[in-house]
């Protein structure tokens, strides 16, 4: 893939991810029972992220995303909640993709993000709200957030499996990815 193709898709993906989270926030959340709980569709970006290009690109494409999104509707605050959560979201799916596909899957990849995003939202409303009982909003947030990553993680497969776009970008990050580690050299 040459660098214009690479900078198409990012874009497009980016793209993507903003309008599913300008999309997602304009409708209340369908959790009553749990205020600020929602299904997190532009994570949906970041699984397909996950598997189609490097980490660098990736973690770019999340910054993109959360500034866009926040400029075209967010507030400060609002940044801080999405910001902790898709950051720790990212690096702990990151640190569970390395354990290899045999190990675990998309759905569980994703499923693990989907916790650890509502881990780091309720550690950031910890922070200010200046109490720690914020977090005893974990348990129900941390069903609901594997749940919505089990439907995200379902979703992100599909994706993979049927869009021929999606097949050749993920194979040809495969490729490179085996020939950085096959000639010993940094993988990124």
């Amino acid at each position: 893939m040459n660098k214009t193709q690479k900078l198409i898709y990012i874009a497009l993906l980016v793209a993507q991810g903003v309008i599913l989270g300008l999309i997602e926030n304009m409708f209340p959340s369908p959790f009553a029972f749990a205020p600020g709980a929602k299904l997190g569709l532009a994570n949906l970006i970041t699984i397909v992220a996950l598997f189609t290009m490097p980490k660098r690109d990736s973690f770019r494409l999340i910054w993109m995303r959360l500034i866009l999104t926040t400029l075209l509707g967010g507030t400060v605050s609002t940044f801080l909640y999405s910001m902790s959560g898709s950051l720790l979201s990212y690096f702990g799916m990151l640190l569970v993709k390395s354990l290899g596909p045999k190990r675990v899957s998309i759905i569980g990849i994703s499923a693990a993000g989907g916790f650890l995003h509502n881990v780091g939202q309720l550690l950031v409303a910890s922070w200010i709200a200046q109490s720690w009982t914020v977090m005893l909003y974990l348990p129900v947030m941390s069903f609901l957030g594997i749940l919505a990553g089990i439907v995200i993680g379902i979703a992100g497969n599909y994706l993979l499996v049927h869009v021929r776009a999606l097949q050749k970008f993920q194979l040809d990050y495969e490729l490179t990815q085996k020939t950085k580690k096959g000639s010993g050299g940094y993988q990124k």
